[in-house]
């Protein structure tokens, strides 16, 4: 799945002239002074916070759009996030103390929307210069001159009506000190005291403690070991073993070094208990991916998922370090004010009895299984999400390739772990499902007691050979039919095979078909009827159902395809 399709398109047409400008507002990175070339030994950054390591001190952002986030950050451990709303840009500024007749490179690392950065009130010519969205960090540069008199400019950065929010980091005002000074230069923080455990799972454990004066991080280790980096005064470490004893110490970070580590805290962690049966997946089911993080799309809470969707994949999981080991980590664009609200609307859409997994790879993801350590580290750590979270199972969304015998030896792991009420989907892409051979189809097969449903891709790809040698192009019926049909009879059940497409022409890069090519195409499979010049030999009743990405992109264009094809869904055979 791809988190970054029509990521482009975020952009009004209105707008797109001010693209030609980008030349001519992007500076080189280079910190020059006046026309020597080179930084006077007396030249500091006169920005107060200008890394936003104390929140939103020295700033201040227009109708309370701003404010400091922990992630993503260019250096240190905070960034300003700044939403435009309505006739509101988001604008956040800060007045610094300057040096009458002097030359200022005015600097600041930016992503996400539109961005733009400036000085007023110089006393000469004030300046800005903008970029328009940037999935990266990028480094936009100006210089002024104060005037005569002036000891005092404003600094700004801003957004654009109606665009996506913008993230800053590391501003700069380098030049004279005009008699403010600099922020001081940090020192090593204090050891942190009053480490305590607290809630603890079978593969989790609830850690808190004191905050530290001058600390702009922490790192939590397990067993004197495997540090874990955090920015508050708490975390939960996870993916740990049930029915086992493990020893914490807490150090203090900032960008001047790191803290002697604490006294030690032990905590055990409790033993595995079932976590009880999931909601039961119909018989027909309609599955729909909901994007963990903002490309464009109408970013959702779970909750705002519509009801037509009876199996939700959370996309996606992360990798770590660790060879096979997941972890998840929920976007703080999605909204949501804390990880037990997204917990509380997972156990809700659980009560109304549908079912929400956890996604792990994606047009971005990639998480190697090739060993035993590998698969067992995947089990082990998607276990531990089930529990955490109270996922109802995962899907295999892995598109960089796989090795079936090790993927294989993962997925019956978690399944012994999680019993047999596990919900397990994959969606691999038309290629993946050619033939029998194919890793991902001899995967499938492997674990056929245990899978739920195969989501084929059915776009981004192409031409692609039918169950009948022919050739079908991408979008048609006959393409949907015919593809479907090698997996039918390649010795997948019908309840196991489910048609995966867009929600939107936004979805994805190609593929998009309209909601009644669907619906035909799941009348030719399991009714014999709204075929195309393919008609197979058999119907298949029992057919699963329908996939789409995403839920995002069907409520950006109105819910218009689970509208559709999600009763009729429900209602085939």
């Amino acid at each position: 799945m791809d988190r970054t399709t029509t990521r482009r398109e975020a952009a009004a047409p209105g707008r797109r002239w001010l693209g030609g400008a980008l030349a001519l507002a992007v500076g080189s990175g280079l910190v020059l002074v006046g026309g020597a070339g080179t930084a006077q030994a007396a030249d500091v950054n006169v920005a107060k916070n200008a890394g936003f390591e104390n929140g939103l001190a020295n700033w201040s952002c227009s109708a309370g759009s701003g404010t400091a986030v922990s992630s993503p950050v260019r250096t240190g451990a905070g960034a300003l996030r700044a939403t435009p709303a309505g006739l509101d840009n988001a604008k956040c500024v800060q007045s610094v103390a300057v040096k009458p007749g002097s030359t200022y490179t005015l600097s600041a690392w930016v992503q996400g929307g539109y961005a733009y950065l400036g000085a007023t009130g110089t006393g000469t010519t004030d300046v800005s210069t903008w970029t328009p969205d940037s999935a990266a960090w990028k480094q936009l540069t100006t210089t002024f001159t104060t005037g005569a008199s002036t000891t005092s400019v404003q600094i700004y950065t801003h957004g654009w009506y109606g665009t996506s929010p913008y993230l800053v980091d590391d501003v700069s005002v380098f030049g004279p000190d005009g008699g403010g000074g600099q922020d001081p230069d940090p020192v090593v923080p204090a050891t942190p005291a009053g480490l305590a455990a607290g809630t603890v799972t079978s593969s989790s454990v609830a850690l808190s403690w004191g905050a530290v004066s001058g600390a702009t991080g922490y790192k939590v280790y397990r067993d004197g070991a495997n540090p874990q980096t955090v920015t508050g005064t708490s975390t939960t470490v996870t993916g740990l073993t049930a029915d086992t004893a493990y020893q914490f110490q807490v150090a203090a970070t900032n960008s001047a070094g790191e803290s002697a580590k604490s006294a030690a805290v032990t905590a055990r962690t409790a033993k595995v208990t079932d976590p009880g049966p999931g909601p039961a997946v119909p018989k027909h089911a309609l599955t729909g991916y909901w994007q963990n993080f903002d490309n464009g799309a109408t970013v959702q809470k779970l909750r705002d998922v519509q009801s037509q969707y009876d199996i939700i994949a959370v996309s996606f999981a992360d990798s770590t370090a660790t060879p096979g080991q997941i972890v998840f980590n929920l976007d703080p664009a999605v909204g949501y004010a804390s990880v037990a609200d997204f917990k509380a609307d997972i156990a809700a859409k659980k009560a109304a009895g549908k079912s929400v997994i956890i996604s792990v790879g994606g047009e971005k993801g990639n998480v190697t299984i090739n060993s035993d350590a590998s698969a067992t580290a995947f089990a082990n750590s998607a276990y531990a999400l089930m529990q955490e979270y109270g996922f109802n199972g995962v899907d295999i969304d892995l598109e960089h390739g796989i090795n079936s015998t090790y993927l294989t030896k993962a997925l019956r792991q978690l399944s012994a772990k999680a019993g047999s009420t596990m919900v397990l989907t994959m969606a691999p892409q038309t290629i993946d499902m050619q033939n029998t051979g194919t890793e991902y189809f001899k995967t499938a097969l492997a674990v056929k007691d245990i899978l739920t449903v195969v989501n084929m891709q059915y776009y981004n790809s192409g031409s692609m050979l039918g169950c009948d040698g022919k050739v079908y192009s991408q979008g048609s019926v006959d393409f949907l039919t015919a593809l479907a049909c090698i997996q039918l009879q390649g010795g997948l059940a019908p309840s196991q095979v489910g048609l995966g497409v867009p929600a939107s022409t936004r979805g994805a890069g190609s593929g998009y078909v309209d909601p009644q090519i669907v619906k035909n195409a799941l009348d030719c499979l399991t009714r014999g009827t709204g075929c195309g010049t393919f008609k197979p030999a058999q119907t298949w009743p029992s057919l699963r159902g329908a996939m789409t990405w995403s839920t995002n992109w069907d409520a950006t264009a109105g819910n218009a395809w689970s509208n559709a094809v999600g009763p009729h869904v429900h209602n085939l055979p």
